[in-house]
């Protein structure tokens, strides 16, 4: 079922394309809901779109060897993700699952793709996009191979910190107090670092009695200075 351009224009990849180019974007797009913990798409799975986040969220996931779901990365209202599939006319590699009630729009990749390659703003915005969630993932596998679960929970913490709206502001010389809105929760950041809950849970109440971390609903008020330490030297 077609959409409205406005949904289109909402999109930082879409929103300077032509008014016709929308359009007939639009007529062929769908937008579709994803109740919490719903799979929007599965692994191996033939991809037909390129999709964007209206509302929600979502987090990639995939699975070890020995079974063991991992969380790999967020994607946030307002960005996109199907787009390796898109590009490769492969079947898609992840999992994404919605953490959340969430409302994806759909545009067929046989119209997408092509006006990504025409037009060198979106090539640009789609490399570096993908080149951004290279550096990501192998500052994660760095994580996973910290032993000691605070430091690995708040070098994780410093991790989402630089790639959340405004980042890098977990550099060092960072102002002190950081917010990091929308925080994953615990099982979400277990996922992530490769531990269990309960574990993660137990680092937070450590965190928090020294001061490092504050949860307000759903963001997470942060010491950046403190973190750091502690992912330094967890005594």
């Amino acid at each position: 079922m077609a959409i409205h351009t406005s949904l289109l224009q909402q999109f930082s990849l879409l929103r300077h394309l032509p008014a016709t180019t929308l359009q007939h974007l639009a007529d062929s797009s769908a937008l579709r809901a994803f109740a919490r913990r719903e799979v929007v798409l599965g692994k191996e799975t033939p991809v037909e779109f390129l999709f964007f986040l209206l509302e929600g969220r979502l987090q990639a996931t995939d699975f070890t060897l020995d079974g063991k779901e991992v969380g790999l990365y967020f994607v946030e209202e307002g960005q996109y993700f199907g787009e390796i599939a898109m590009l490769d006319g492969l079947a898609y590699p992840e999992i994404m699952i919605a953490n959340k009630k969430s409302q994806v729009v759909q545009v067929p990749n046989r119209l997408i793709r092509g006006l990504i390659l025409e037009h060198p703003k979106m090539t640009e915005d789609v490399t570096i996009g993908l080149a951004q969630r290279v550096r990501e993932q192998s500052e994660q596998r760095q994580i996973l191979s910290i032993n000691n679960p605070l430091q690995r929970v708040c070098a994780q913490l410093l991790l989402l910190l630089r790639h959340a709206p405004g980042g890098n502001s977990a550099a060092p010389g960072a102002n002190e107090q950081r917010e990091l809105p929308g925080a994953p929760t615990h099982q979400e950041l277990a996922m992530m670092v490769n531990l269990s809950r309960e574990t993660v849970t137990r680092v937070f109440q450590v965190l928090q009695s020294r001061g490092a971390l504050d949860r307000q609903s759903e963001a997470l008020s942060v010491d950046v200075q403190r973190v750091m330490a502690l992912a330094q030297n967890a005594d």
